[in-house]
């Protein structure tokens, strides 16, 4: 058993149901079966955690090669179903292990802004568009608000937006680029 189903085994969900009195909307949009790429904006470093109160479905991430360095904190994300990416250096490791993931089905978790940091964020990053160009695997925008306040003491929303479907093509700078617009819009309007 991966830590992510002892989570779930657990009460994990409904406890964080509770403590950051989340309130979901359109939960019903992510689909139930086969590979999509769950796309969200990125607030605070409790986000993964979050996001998978949306679905049952377990949902890979990638995560900041950083939070490898460590043995035992990269034992732990592995567990949950995590996987580094080098950001900012175009990982084609990442990205191949993201394509496999989905194409077999699973739920990929992706935070285009990078980082939760807002003073750090240049706008929206290219790889979940990219991605669902060259697997043709739905885009599902999602928002989430209120996770960078403390837990008990705010109320978190999670609004799943209308799925994106995507054909497959090649996955062209131009492509991508309209994409992740599109994208960013559906996030932002969810």
């Amino acid at each position: 058993m991966n830590a992510y189903a002892l989570l779930h085994r657990i009460g994990f969900r409904p406890f964080v149901r509770r403590l950051y009195s989340v309130d979901l909307v359109g939960g019903e949009r992510i689909p139930v079966s086969g590979g999509c790429i769950l796309a969200c904006n990125h607030e605070s470093i409790v986000d993964p955690f979050v996001l998978a109160v949306a679905t049952t479905r377990e949902i890979r991430y990638m995560a900041k090669a950083e939070l490898f360095r460590g043995r035992i904190l990269a034992a732990i994300f592995r567990a949950l179903g995590a996987f580094p990416i080098e950001r900012g250096r175009g990982d084609l490791g990442a990205f191949t292990e993201a394509e496999r993931l989905v194409r077999d089905g699973h739920v990929l978790g992706i935070f285009p802004q990078g980082t939760s940091k807002q003073h750090l964020q240049r706008g929206w990053h290219r790889g979940a568009a990219r991605l669902a160009l060259s697997t043709g695997a739905p885009l599902v925008p999602v928002r989430m608000t209120g996770t960078r306040g403390l837990p008990l003491r705010t109320r978190v929303r999670i609004v799943v937006g209308e799925p994106i479907a995507v054909q497959p093509e090649r996955p062209t700078i131009s492509a991508a680029r309209s994409l992740t617009e599109r994208l960013e819009t559906a996030v932002q309007t969810a």
